[in-house]
């Protein structure tokens, strides 16, 4: 009769188990990364009791750094794995010229400084989290170069406020508005086929100027940029809609006498302005089909995602 001796997997284990200091390295990294928004969120969320020097904020960010760092080394062959893996998607998205560690980079410090003057931070992370709709469908829809796109925005400029003077510091955004205008008063809503999101080029819209929210955003995006106007498309619950860059509160201030007493002055009478503002302080105005004018009401409001053109 054999005798099969016991197995101590403990020491079994430790003698496969290859040591890698670099391991507690990224985990650590990727701690501080989840931990510093994370506070953010429970520091604007939670009541805070005013102890001296901030202690309880002190205590409160300690206690999560430790936490995370206990559950991600529970899960550290699953995340290393995943991190290596990232780490080659965004190799390979730099070597293209798409997503890659630059973009990363910035959307990483657009949220942490956005997040810091948030009433509701937590809300940021979730833009941020969810994905833009047919990004890349619609980036290469958008064929601001095409030749018949800069025509199109060409002529727009010379049949709508062409003979605007005295604001040429402003000259590039009131000929945008020409090409709204040009648009807007064009515009025929027809919804995509049936179970599908038809996604039309810049140049299939504008033969005649029909199609659902996308169609339109993506023809305004494409014939404001190809004029020198900065345009970024707003995703929000079951819609999608184009905004124009306007810069600062003060260029707000002469955009808004330009709007209300030289170019819209019917259209927007006795009417407010509707626009964002971004984490760098800049102002984007709406420009929606369903607006008469620049910064018209927003048929949604709520930001889920913005794809921005410069």
């Amino acid at each position: 009769m054999i005798k099969i001796k016991n197995i101590d997997f403990k020491i079994l284990k430790h003698k496969f188990q290859v040591k890698k200091p670099w391991d507690d390295v990224i985990i650590f990294v990727l701690n501080i990364l989840i931990a510093i928004p994370l506070f953010i969120i429970l520091h604007q969320n939670l009541i805070n009791p005013n102890w001296f020097l901030n202690i309880d904020r002190i205590i409160l960010f300690l206690v999560m750094v430790v936490v995370i760092q206990v559950v991600l080394r529970l899960l550290r062959t699953i995340i290393i794995v995943c991190i290596i893996i990232y780490l080659l998607v965004l190799l390979y998205g730099s070597t293209i010229g798409n997503y890659g560690f630059n973009s990363v980079f910035e959307d990483y410090n657009s949220m942490m400084y956005t997040m810091s003057y948030n009433p509701y931070p937590q809300d940021i992370i979730i833009a941020k989290l969810l994905p833009f709709p047919n990004k890349s469908k619609i980036i290469n829809a958008i064929e601001y170069q095409n030749p018949r796109i800069r025509n199109f925005a060409v002529k727009a400029t010379s049949e709508h406020f062409k003979d605007i003077k005295g604001y040429s510091e402003y000259r590039t955004i009131i000929q945008c508005f020409a090409v709204f205008k040009e648009i807007n008063s064009r515009w025929n809503y027809v919804s995509d086929p049936k179970g599908g999101d038809y996604i039309a080029t810049a140049t299939e819209s504008l033969l005649y100027f029909s199609g659902d929210c996308d169609d339109h955003s993506i023809l305004m995006a494409a014939s404001v940029r190809s004029i020198g106007g900065t345009p970024r498309l707003i995703h929000t619950k079951g819609h999608i809609y184009p905004e124009i860059l306007i810069g600062s509160q003060s260029d707000l201030d002469n955009v808004n006498f330009l709007i209300k007493n030289v170019l819209f002055p019917m259209e927007s009478h006795n009417k407010k302005l509707f626009y964002h503002v971004d984490e760098r302080g800049q102002i984007w105005m709406n420009l929606d089909y369903t607006a008469r004018y620049p910064g018209g009401p927003f048929l949604s409001e709520e930001i889920l995602g913005a794809l921005t053109l410069d």
